[in-house]
């Protein structure tokens, strides 16, 4: 098998760490020796341990003159635990092949540079794109201070999310809906507005069995502290974390009375619209967030594409049509003339059941 065949099956364990793993990148590293995969491992469920350190354990003595395959450049430095150049190091492994390089200033061709002094032999660059796009929020932290911001929209074909009346469960199908699910569960947090609180009382958890093994973090962007006490969020926030962005000056007892219930509450500087969006996103990665799922509704999609904050979106269209008195998937947010549109490139479709899942990224 080749370098890039190998490499891809990196890739897919590294899939299987998305949403889990922050504040840290998801990776996969696969151990082969003589043709033969001897150790594999993927970055566990908070962080740690890290990937290498995983497929290491199960090649032990096997990985003495063996090749690794690792989608990000290992670390150089000790943090919470040792370094993952020196586990690579003092296994004997003979050659290392990566894919994409660690944007951490740590690190960032550090590492490489370490193990090419100790003699290792290093590959870089192996699928590299793929490689990036499994770290692409760990970049934009490292980069931009902000996690990346997936916005799911699911609408009729014209665009509406629920008729005039606001009814909007379900527009899509059960096929769709798993989908969602499973967006949520690789992403480090889903978001939406205390608009879709008060409407729908949404539990906001991923609903796959087995899915995910870390806890979904569940954001709301309530200005005024106007979700229910009694709401399945907050009533369920003691096990499943429940975090509220909400404007300075709001009232002490409704703060009182959140923080009791186990909400935790990240107060941000006042903006015409509510919020300042901008603020919540970094103050969202100081939490140690990387990955943000924003499901809704239209004033929420607005406001991040008014700020330039939606770095993918995931579009679900069902097969039928509102008309113009339905509630549109975005408010209304400044846009005069065509040059001012937040553009995207398409990246895929996929059928679900009788509807289609387009994706897109920023362009």
């Amino acid at each position: 098998m080749s370098d890039a065949a190998f490499m891809r099956a990196a890739i897919s364990l590294a899939r299987r760490g998305l949403g889990q793993t922050a504040p840290n990148p998801a990776v996969g590293c696969v151990i082969v020796k003589n043709g033969l995969v001897v150790g594999r491992g993927f970055t566990a469920p908070g962080g740690r341990p890290h990937a290498e350190v995983r497929a290491l354990a199960m090649a032990g003595t096997q990985a003495k003159g063996a090749t690794a395959y690792v989608t990000l450049e290992p670390c150089c430095f000790a943090g919470k635990s040792g370094a993952c150049t020196e586990a690579l190091r003092s296994a004997g492994i003979a050659r290392l092949v990566v894919g994409a390089t660690d944007p951490n200033p740590r690190v960032n061709g550090g590492g490489l540079a370490k193990l090419r002094a100790e003699g290792i032999e290093v590959t870089e660059n192996i699928l590299r794109e793929a490689c990036e796009e499994l770290i692409a929020g760990f970049a934009l932290t490292v980069r931009e201070q902000r996690p990346l911001v997936t916005l799911k929209l699911a609408s009729s074909l014209d665009g509406k999310i629920a008729t005039g009346k606001g009814e909007s469960q379900w527009i899509t199908g059960p096929e769709a809906r798993r989908a969602g699910h499973a967006l949520r569960g690789r992403h480090d947090a889903v978001l939406v507005g205390v608009g879709t609180v008060l409407a729908d009382d949404p539990a906001l958890t991923c609903r796959i069995a087995g899915f995910r093994a870390a806890p979904l973090v569940r954001i709301v962007i309530d200005s005024h502290l106007r979700t229910p006490l009694l709401s399945q969020l907050v009533s369920t926030a003691a096990h499943d974390p429940l975090w509220i962005l909400h404007r300075n000056g709001a009232d002490k007892l409704r703060i009182k009375a959140l923080e009791g219930a186990g909400v935790k509450l990240i107060e941000l500087p006042a903006a015409a619209a509510g919020v300042d969006l901008v603020a919540g996103m970094r103050a969202l990665a100081g939490q140690g967030l990387t990955r943000v799922l924003a499901e809704g509704g239209g004033t929420i999609a607005a406001g991040l594409l008014r700020a330039g904050l939606v770095d993918r979106l995931a579009w679900f269209h069902a097969p039928c049509v509102i008309g113009a008195d339905g509630w549109p998937a975005a408010q209304a947010f400044g846009i005069a003339t065509l040059d001012q549109m937040p553009r995207f490139a398409l990246l895929a479709q996929h059928r679900m059941g009788t509807d289609l899942l387009t994706e897109y990224q920023k362009a």
